[in-house]
């Protein structure tokens, strides 16, 4: 068949299209989950936790809004730590972003099967689960071949979507808060905070899969910066708030399993808890559609450094997207969400994400001194120190995780390592 070497991504991902990528890849599942299991661990200073981290996330924000501006090709952190550091680091940055694309999407769809019997018990079991699995990978597939632009459209109406009824939360829920519940509670415990913050990057993050699409977003030097710090500035003010209803409203917040609806059942009604429950499937399938649109892109770019087999390379002449990189991607995740019920404790899946945002910190700081004076991009005054602090803080939350955790990610690189000594490591004479 013939490789697409003589066609390109088309760049049809513009900057209000970007600000609704990144919003959708963040607010995802998570965040109608963890606020129970946050208060539960850190009481009333949840809230504070919530804050602490939009403040570390929009350290690692900037760090990537400088780095990803000096790039225009698809790649991500993969290509920013191939220009840094070399091949070996960049190939298991890539190989640690394509397994955490796989298991997310894996996680998130096999939560949308349980979130379905809420509405009847014919939905539950193990062949609804089964065909919801197939059918919607085959659908977000299909939607992602047809081009980028559709993908974007798809992507711009589910972030409306899914914001719609959270904005409802937050706005009736403000006025049905009883300040009693906001007395009282546990003391404050550093570890129990730490490993609070660490939780809410899982919630907070994301925002990196839609770097990887660097080659199709128009003006990635522009664009990138600017969509970055606004979707993280409302993403930010959206979950202090629903934390602060939540904890206002909801009496039995610590053992709560779905906050948000109980909380909306509350002061709402079982109209408020049925909206959203449909607001986390779509708040689902819309970080599914961004996980397959970015982890597709990565068996490419892996093959355009010939890391990968160059079959991942060819992109159709019609539709401008990366075939069979997104074939592999979508068959891999179908095969792992069916035969998983739970692939990774959340835990482990924000120590995958910190470490590659320590990865890009310090690659700030490996590029700076690499760059041409010359060269323009978007450059961040005290740029270097505020990517130790990244480190820092990096260091800080992975203080956090337990030696079970560390060891499945030791598991995943080593798996890493594997694959490139086999087919990725540069022949004799070839690029180091």
């Amino acid at each position: 068949m013939k490789q697409g070497q003589g066609f390109s991504l088309q760049r049809g991902i513009h900057r209000w299209d970007l600000i609704l990528l990144f919003i959708n890849s963040v607010i995802g599942a998570g965040i109608f989950g963890l606020p129970s299991k946050i208060f539960a661990l850190s009481g009333l200073y949840s809230l504070l936790a919530f804050a602490a981290c939009a403040v570390v996330v929009m350290v690692f924000v900037l760090c990537f809004a400088e780095v990803s501006s000096q790039f225009d090709k698809t790649g991500g952190p993969y290509l920013y730590t191939l220009t840094a550091f070399g091949r070996l680091p960049a190939f298991i940055v890539g190989w640690l972003f394509m397994l955490s694309r796989i298991f997310n999407y894996a996680t998130l769809i096999n939560l949308m099967a349980e979130y379905l019997p809420y509405f009847s018990a014919s939905l539950d079991g193990p062949t609804v689960r089964a065909l919801c699995i197939i059918l919607l990978t085959a659908l977000l597939s299909y939607v992602n071949y047809l081009g980028v632009r559709n993908s974007a459209r798809i992507n711009n109406i589910l972030t409306v979507s899914k914001l719609l009824p959270l904005t409802a939360f937050i706005f009736i829920g403000l006025f049905n808060i009883e300040p009693a519940l906001f007395s009282g509670g546990k003391a404050f415990e550093l570890p129990s905070f730490t490993a609070s913050v660490l939780f809410l990057i899982f919630a907070f993050g994301g925002f990196e899969s839609i770097l990887v699409n660097s080659g199709e977003i128009d003006r990635p030097q522009k664009n990138i910066p600017f969509a970055l710090i606004v979707s993280m500035v409302v993403i930010a003010i959206y979950y202090c708030l629903i934390q602060l209803v939540c904890i206002g409203s909801l009496p039995g917040l610590a053992t709560s399993g779905r906050p948000l609806a109980e909380a909306a059942l509350g002061f709402m009604g079982p109209w408020g808890g049925a909206l959203i429950v449909v607001g986390a499937l779509i708040s689902i399938t819309g970080t599914l559609n961004v996980l397959l649109l970015s982890g597709s892109r990565m068996p490419y770019a892996l093959s355009l450094e010939k890391q990968l087999p160059p079959v991942f390379t060819y992109v159709h002449p019609k539709y401008l997207t990366p075939t069979w990189s997104l074939i592999a991607m979508g068959a891999a995740i179908a095969v792992v969400s069916l035969f998983w019920s739970f692939i990774t404790a959340l835990a482990v899946a924000s120590i995958i994400r910190v470490l590659i945002y320590l990865v890009v910190c310090a690659s700030l700081i490996k590029l700076r001194r690499q760059s041409d004076p010359g060269k323009s991009y978007f450059k961040l005054r005290h740029g270097p120190l505020l990517a130790l602090t990244g480190i820092a803080l990096s260091g800080w939350l992975l203080s956090a995780s337990r030696q079970n955790e560390i060891v499945s990610v030791l598991v995943c690189i080593a798996a890493g390592l594997a694959l490139y000594f086999i087919f990725a490591r540069p022949k004799a004479g070839g690029k180091s």
